[in-house]
C-alpha cells in the first residue's frame, strides 16, 4: 500500500525512493513465493484521487514499465475515494492513468476505486469504462459495519456484467477495531464464493486491532503457529485452508456472543434499530443506529452518519451535535473528531472530509458509545 498524502505519504513529505523500494522488494518477494502482488496507490485523506494526478500517472508509468512482464502483479491505481468524490470524477481519472499502464503492459489487471471508500460498485456498473480491457472495480468492506446493504449493492452490480474485486475487508467494524462478526462474515464468504470474487484480508500485521491477523504478543518474522494468529486471523486461516467449518449464527465471537439486534434469530443485525435525519443551513444529516449489544450489563451501540450537502455551494468543513437519552460514553469515531458533554456529542470534520460539492456527501462517519436509551 502506498500511502499518498498522509504523513511519510509518496505526494507529501515521504522519501520517494525509499518507498519505492518498499514496492520493488514487496513484487519481488511475492514472485519468490508464487504470489500475485498488488501494487496499491492507496489513497485515503485526500478523498479525490485527482488531486495528486499527475503524480499519480509518473508513478504507474515507472511501475508499468519495470513490472510489464511479470504476470503476478496486479495495479490498483485508486484504493478508497471517498469525501463525495463522485463516479464520473473517479472515471476521468482512472482513464488518464489506465492509458499510462497500457502504454507499457497491454493486459495487466487494473483494479478501479469506486464511491464512497470503494462501496459503490453499482454507479461503477452504470457507466463503467469501455476504452480498456482487463479492468475490476473494487468493494471494500468490513463485517461488522457493512452488512446486507452493501451485499445487495455488489450482488448488482455483479449481476449487470461488471468484474468485481474484493481487494480489502476486515471482519471487524469499519474502524478496523471493535468486535469481530463472525456470522456477517460468513455471509459475506459465501456471496463472494457464489460469484467467483477474489477477496484480500486486511491486514498482515500484529498492530493491536481487531483486523491485524496476527496478535499483538507475536513478534516474529516469519515461522508462525496458529498461536500466532489474531481471533481474525484464525478465522480466515479456516476460511482458506477449509481446516474449521463457518461459524453458526450464535456462535462464540472473540468470547461473547452474537448478537441479534434485528428481532429474528437468523443473526441478522443489517436492519437499524433507530434511524434520524434532521436538516439545518446547508446540512441534511442521517444518524443510523447499525448495531447495538450488551457489555458488562451495559447497552453499547454503534452509529453511522450520513452528512449530504443540500446546497447550491461548496461546504469546506462541517459540525454535528447529536443528544442521548441520559449519559454516554465514547469507546470509538472514526472519520470525525469527538467530544463529549453529558448527553451530548459533538462531532466536527477531518482535514480530508470537510469539504462537499453541492449535492455531494460524507459517509461511514462512525463511532460507539455505552449508552441505554438512544439518541433524542
Amino acid at each position: 500500500a502506498m500511502y499518498t498524502a498522509e504523513s511519510g505519504g509518496y505526494c507529501t513529505d515521504g522519501n520517494r525512493e525509499e518507498l519505492k523500494t518498499l514496492i520493488e522488494n514487496g513484487v519481488s518477494y511475492a514472485a519468490d513465493h508464487d504470489l500475485y502482488v498488488i501494487i496499491d496507490w492507496h489513497i485515503l485523506s485526500d478523498g479525490n484521487p485527482n488531486t495528486y494526478l499527475d503524480e499519480a500517472k509518473a508513478f504507474f508509468d515507472e511501475m508499468s514499465q519495470k513490472y510489464a512482464h511479470q504476470n503476478h502483479v496486479i495495479y490498483e491505481i485508486c484504493n478508497e475515494p471517498n469525501g463525495g468524490t463522485s463516479w464520473a470524477q473517479i472515471k476521468s481519472y482512472a482513464k488518464e492513468v489506465i492509458s499510462v499502464i497500457r502504454a507499457n503492459d497491454e493486459d495487466a489487471v487494473i483494479l478501479v476505486g469506486t464511491p464512497n471508500w470503494s462501496q459503490y460498485v453499482d454507479e461503477a456498473a452504470q457507466d463503467p469504462i469501455t476504452e480498456y480491457d482487463n479492468l475490476m472495480y473494487t468493494l471494500h468492506f468490513y463485517a461488522a459495519t457493512h452488512k446486507d446493504d452493501l451485499r445487495a449493492r455488489l450482488s448488482t452490480a455483479v449481476d449487470a456484467g461488471l468484474p468485481v474485486f474484493v481487494s480489502e475487508y476486515g471482519i471487524c467494524d469499519a474502524s478496523g477495531n471493535g468486535e469481530i462478526d463472525k456470522n456477517q462474515a460468513n455471509q459475506w464468504v459465501e456471496l463472494l464464493n457464489q460469484y467467483n470474487i477474489s477477496y484480500v484480508a486486511w491486514n498482515l500485521s500484529n498492530k493491536n486491532e481487531s483486523s491485524a491477523l496476527l496478535s499483538a504478543s507475536c513478534h516474529r518474522a516469519s515461522g508462525f503457529t496458529k498461536e500466532d494468529l489474531s481471533d481474525s486471523g484464525k478465522w480466515l486461516y479456516g476460511i482458506l485452508t477449509g481446516e474449521q467449518p463457518f461459524a453458526a449464527p450464535g456462535a462464540d465471537v472473540s468470547g461473547k456472543e452474537d448478537r441479534d439486534t434485528s428481532g429474528n434469530d437468523s443473526g441478522d443485525i443489517s436492519g437499524a434499530s433507530q434511524s434520524m435525519t434532521a436538516a439545518e443551513g446547508d446540512l441534511e444529516v442521517t444518524a443510523e443506529e447499525r448495531n447495538s449489544w450488551e457489555e458488562e450489563g451495559k447497552k453499547v451501540r454503534l452509529y453511522e452518519l450520513t452528512i449530504k450537502n443540500v446546497s447550491e455551494h461548496q461546504c469546506t468543513q462541517w459540525a454535528v451535535d447529536l443528544s442521548f437519552q441520559g449519559d454516554i460514553t465514547l469507546t470509538d469515531g472514526w472519520n470525525g473528531n469527538y467530544t463529549v458533554q453529558g448527553t451530548s456529542l459533538h462531532i466536527t470534520s477531518k482535514d480530508y472530509n470537510g469539504t462537499i460539492p453541492p449535492g455531494g456527501f460524507v459517509s461511514n462517519v462512525g463511532f460507539i458509545v455505552v449508552n441505554e436509551g438512544g439518541l433524542e
